[in-house]
């Protein structure tokens, strides 16, 4: 399973994007939209700058690496919604404690609504709880009833607009010259215009 479109725009909302390297809530050197040194490189330091498409880059690379470990560890696919909350999840605490977490645990004996209360466990520093809420919100509302928030306080996300189709436009194939009696059929000819062919044939 891949992060949806929407999932993954809720979750720049949820992490913001900065350029240059910052200490987020509890203090982790973090860059872009949310990366740290440990989600891989490149290790986060004071004074690191990513340009616009360096920040790009890398969060569709730790996103899509986010998104394995999460389905990696669930015993059945999940809807959209469901699945793109535990990568946000997942995105925020961490591979290794999304794989010993209660939420997890709890999909495994196939306790969903026990999964979304697990989520709000995950509320520390405090300043988490309103994204923990929307979260819980997430995993348990289609898109199709409600689109998700950042956190809780927050609107909800706007709707990313579809990706463009940019494949070429195919041309039309060259259509068939048409046929004149003094040649022969053309291949494949069958029946009426082959005799036709050789009865003109025949009188010249």
């Amino acid at each position: 399973m891949e992060l949806s479109a929407i999932g993954r725009q809720v979750l720049i909302d949820r992490e913001g994007r900065r350029l240059e390297a910052y200490r987020d809530s509890v203090g982790i050197w973090t860059i872009g939209i949310g990366h740290t040194s440990a989600a891989g490189p490149p290790v986060v330091t004071p004074g690191l700058r990513l340009t616009p498409a360096e920040c790009d880059a890398l969060f569709t690379r730790d996103v899509a690496r986010f998104a394995e470990s999460v389905a990696a560890g669930l015993p059945a696919p999940l809807p959209e919604h469901a699945f793109d909350a535990l990568v946000s999840l997942c995105f925020n605490i961490g591979r290794a404690a999304f794989r010993r977490s209660s939420v997890l645990r709890r999909l495994k004996a196939g306790d969903h609504e026990g999964a979304a209360e697990a989520i709000l466990m995950w509320n520390r520093p405090a300043v988490l709880i309103p994204r923990r809420r929307a979260e819980y919100d997430q995993f348990r509302t289609p898109y199709a009833v409600a689109l998700p928030r950042a956190r809780s306080n927050e609107a909800p996300v706007v709707r990313p607009l579809p990706v463009p189709d940019r494949r070429p436009i195919p041309r039309p194939a060259p259509s068939t010259p048409p046929w004149h009696p003094s040649e022969a059929p053309p291949a494949g000819a069958r029946g009426l215009l082959a005799r036709l062919w050789a009865t003109l044939r025949s009188r010249s």
